[in-house]
């Protein structure tokens, strides 16, 4: 597959097609916007530009990433693309008025995929005339650093096609894991407790968001706290992930959203990008201190950490991917320190166990449920 499209020049998008050029693919880049195009090729030429800067590539190798990017001006200019790949808006409607329309103008060959992280391969795929053509391709941002890529065939999708996707990844130098076509894959269902849970000792006033970032950096080696990531994602994204994958799951109290995240979401408190969220990003503001506790943090890592080991081994129960993949899916896609299986053996299953009984004889909530798996490992 050396021919390929790339349908979206946000950040995701042009990511992708830097990734795909880089690998010595011709791409072609559309984006309804055409001055977002325009835009997303000039910040890419001062990507490359650093990097020739930094000698991490040469000037010969940027001229020829620029050389195999083109700009589509219409999804027919994509007749002879091989591959297309969708990374626009999280929303299924407009996507799949996309691919429908896509399918007009492509080869019965070509492979179509989206890079949702959140809505249904099989849904997706099932309103095309060939539905066994169509799978997920979930990169992570930025697309040219984070080595991990998820492949999701959905329900239709062509048996062999989800090999030469894993394969095609492989080559382009990522690190592909296959998973089923479930709520969250497996990094966006696994990952969730990570968030919500912190977010519900800061609800409760057991402690405060620094502090909550402090424990799990000092005590699990995370290179960020949730608050931290939260603001680095935007709030508002994190929390329109958790709320999917919530309804998706047909409102499983596990998934359940975050009320003050809602909060934060409506009073536009999104992260970096508006310069306050959880923390405070504008000019000469200093982070707070927090005031350090080990016992405290110790409690925090405990529940965070034991709820995350909880859903790896319910995932691993579910067959969502093999273990090896769950391991590297966490440690690529979000740069956990360990594999979460592995970590539990490490603590020792019967002490994640216990914690989370305590937990649920505590509250009394479903979101607090064991898998069936964990007692017997």
């Amino acid at each position: 597959m050396k021919y390929v499209g790339i349908i979206g020049a946000g950040t995701m998008g042009i990511g992708i097609a830097q990734v795909a050029a880089t690998n010595g693919c011709k791409v072609w880049v559309y984006d309804a916007n055409a001055k977002q195009v325009e835009t997303a090729t000039v910040g890419l030429e001062k990507t490359l530009t650093k990097l020739v800067d930094k000698q991490k590539i040469s000037a010969e190798k940027m001229t020829e990433i620029l050389a195999n990017i083109s700009i589509a001006t219409e999804l027919k200019d994509f007749k002879d693309c091989e591959l297309i790949i969708e990374a626009i808006i999280e929303n299924k409607e407009i996507k799949t008025k996309v691919f429908t329309e896509l399918e007009n103008y492509v080869s019965e060959s070509c492979a179509l995929s989206s890079n949702t992280s959140s809505i249904s391969i099989t849904s997706l795929g099932a309103e095309l005339k060939k539905p066994e053509r169509f799978i997920g391709i979930h990169f992570f941002n930025p697309a040219p650093l984070m080595p991990l890529v998820e492949v999701i065939p959905s329900l239709l999708t062509e048996k062999t096609l989800a090999e030469k996707i894993y394969n095609l990844m492989k080559e382009w130098g990522k690190t592909p894991v296959i998973a089923k076509d479930i709520p969250g894959f497996i990094v966006n269902r696994i990952a969730r407790p990570y968030y919500g849970e912190g977010l519900r000792i800061v609800e409760e006033n057991i402690a405060t968001p620094e502090q909550v970032d402090d424990a799990m950096k000092t005590f699990g080696n995370f290179k960020m706290g949730p608050f931290e990531l939260m603001d680095l994602i935007g709030v508002d994204v994190n929390f329109a992930v958790t709320t999917t994958v919530y309804k998706d799951y047909f409102y499983d109290p596990k998934y359940k959203p975050s009320l003050l995240q809602q909060r934060m979401s409506e009073a536009k408190l999104h992260g970096r990008k508006t310069g306050k969220g959880f923390y405070d990003y504008s000019e000469g503001a200093e982070k707070p201190i927090p005031q350090k506790d080990d016992a405290l943090y110790q409690q925090i890592f405990l529940r965070i950490i034991s709820m995350l080991i909880n859903e790896a081994v319910e995932a691993k129960r579910l067959g969502v991917a093999n273990d090896e993949d769950i391991e590297l899916a966490m440690q690529k896609g979000v740069n956990y320190p360990k594999g979460l299986l592995s970590w539990g053996k490490e603590i020792g299953y019967a002490k994640i166990s216990e914690t989370l009984q305590n937990l649920y004889e505590e509250y009394q909530e479903e979101r607090y449920r064991q898998s069936p798996l964990l007692r017997k490992l």
